[in-house]
């Protein structure tokens, strides 16, 4: 995909503040942060979205979710708990239509208005 800017990311054409990366997963910080840890997980192949993934891509979605957890714990989130969302579709608020993962972390108590 020309136009996805997650695309040029993985390619080193647009900046980002990587947290991991591998041969199929990178990890970096969104630029728009919604919670005090807030860090974007994507496969670097192109998938547009979960509605997309088929039968081929198995093993690159189980890598995807164990490296979303190690991310999570290298963030320091696992002790007192996170959040992953995945938007699919411009009904759940899509906004960049290449899979990603938001990790979402860093409240403090459960008072501070972050659950759903």
């Amino acid at each position: 995909m020309n136009d996805c800017i997650f695309c040029k990311i993985v390619k080193g054409e647009v900046p980002s503040k990587k947290v991991f990366e591998d041969e199929l997963i990178l990890a970096f910080h969104d630029i728009n942060p919604k919670a005090p840890v807030h860090v974007l997980v994507i496969p670097k192949k192109h998938i547009s979205s979960l509605i997309d993934i088929n039968n081929n891509d198995k093993e690159l979605m189980g890598n995807f979710l164990v490296k979303a957890s190690a991310v999570a714990g290298k963030l320091g989130l696992n002790d007192k708990g996170y959040k992953i969302v995945v938007n699919n579709g411009n009904g759940a608020g899509q906004l960049v239509f290449h899979l990603h993962m938001h990790i979402l972390g860093g409240w403090e108590g459960a008072a501070s208005g972050w659950q759903i």
